[in-house]
């Protein structure tokens, strides 16, 4: 699965980010995110789009699998 690092980036621009690499992998992706705005954001984007999100957290960041 596509893995997609947003760290260092704040919103709109992992969620832009995100919107981009979904039409290249409408499968699903990971996201990595380094702030809970962010973490928020993309996963409110992902399922108005009707993705499941199961979120992985880590020391700092959070991993957002974004599945069909």
């Amino acid at each position: 699965m596509r893995e997609l690092d947003t760290s260092g980036f704040s919103c709109p621009e992992p969620v832009i980010m995100t919107k981009k690499a979904l039409k290249d992998s409408p499968e699903g992706l990971v996201v990595i995110v380094d702030n809970r705005a962010s973490k928020e954001n993309v996963t409110r984007y992902a399922t108005a789009l009707g993705y499941k999100v199961d979120t992985e957290e880590g020391k700092g960041s959070w991993k957002l699998r974004i599945l069909k």
